[in-house]
């Protein structure tokens, strides 16, 4: 979820950046973020299984994400997040066409439950609550170029914060469960032949870790970011199409910076990309991201200033 996080998967990305729930910033009370992020994906190799290969009849397989995106500060320790993309694939050979539409609205409530200065360092623990659900009817059963899975889900995760002068660490891990979807045929097969609509798609756990400088105008970090799977998937078969109901395993690395502008306080560039180290049944993909967000006060007696760490 990153705002409901899923990684660089068969399906279009959704990735973390700029002010998401698993980054250890917190808006005060009354506190509204909000902006937009444009993000290019791409592969041209994947894995089926374990096997690495290349597929000529589909080329290079792009996704284009814009998404609006936002966290309001319910309290100074309580922020609830969202955001909603409006996703476009596209091979660029074959026959295959591209699909287009809004994805899923993912909201988060993200809690800071423990804070305690050590030596003049800062721990700090939070709990996150996450679901997210389609908002559109787009077909979920025609990977690689569907904009989603269709899938509603929930996540409950746990993150830590250790931050030491300007210098930070953040580990955080999370349980997505994810319910049953309807496909537009009655059989299917995965190892083995269902004779239903209905297709289980698996849960999975999800770990970040990031690390590096964050100071109140600059963050500069690296992420790494892996998606495994739980029990319930199959591998794609030879040369076949990949299905909603597979393992999706991957690791990926990446960076991310974030900066307030001098002249608006209140105005902050993000700008980031990672690539996919490893993975099973998915695309080895690069992505691109850039974006702009402006932070609002709507306290009674509202001063200009800038989002900082409790």
């Amino acid at each position: 979820m990153k705002y409901i996080y899923l990684c660089c998967l068969f399906t279009a990305t959704i990735s973390s950046f700029g002010q998401t729930e698993i980054d250890a910033i917190m808006m005060g009370k009354k506190y509204f973020c909000t902006g937009a992020i444009y993000e290019y994906n791409s592969w041209d190799k994947y894995w089926e299984g374990t096997f690495k290969r290349e597929n000529l009849n589909l080329g290079t397989v792009s996704t284009q994400k814009y998404s609006v995106n936002g966290n309001y500060g319910i309290t100074s320790k309580l922020n609830v997040i969202f955001s909603i993309p409006y996703v476009i694939t596209k091979a660029s050979a074959g026959t295959l066409q591209g699909q287009k539409g809004l994805q899923d609205l993912s909201l988060t409530l993200k809690y800071l439950f423990y804070e305690k200065e050590i030596k003049k360092n800062l721990l700090s623990f939070y709990a996150l609550g996450g679901f997210s659900f389609p908002t559109t009817n787009y077909v979920a059963d025609y990977l690689p170029l569907s904009i989603g899975s269709k899938s509603k889900m929930g996540s409950l995760r746990i993150m830590s914060d250790y931050q030491f002068g300007n210098l930070f660490a953040t580990a955080s891990t999370a349980y997505v469960k994810r319910s049953n979807i309807r496909i537009d045929r009655n059989t299917y097969y995965s190892d083995q032949m269902h004779y239903t609509n209905e297709v289980n798609v698996p849960d999975a756990i999800s770990f970040n870790f990031r690390t590096g400088y964050r100071t109140k105008k600059l963050i500069a970090e690296a992420i790494f970011d892996s998606w495994i799977t739980q029990k319930g998937g199959f591998d794609i078969t030879t040369n076949n199409m990949p299905f909603p109901s597979n393992t999706m395993n991957m690791a990926k690395i990446g960076f991310n910076g974030k900066y307030y502008l001098q002249s608006i306080p209140n105005l902050s560039v993000i700008v980031g990309a990672n690539h996919t180290i490893s993975g099973r049944n998915v695309g080895q993909s690069n992505s691109f991201y850039g974006g702009l967000f402006y932070i609002m006060n709507f306290n009674a007696k509202a001063k200009t200033t800038q989002e900082t760490k409790i």
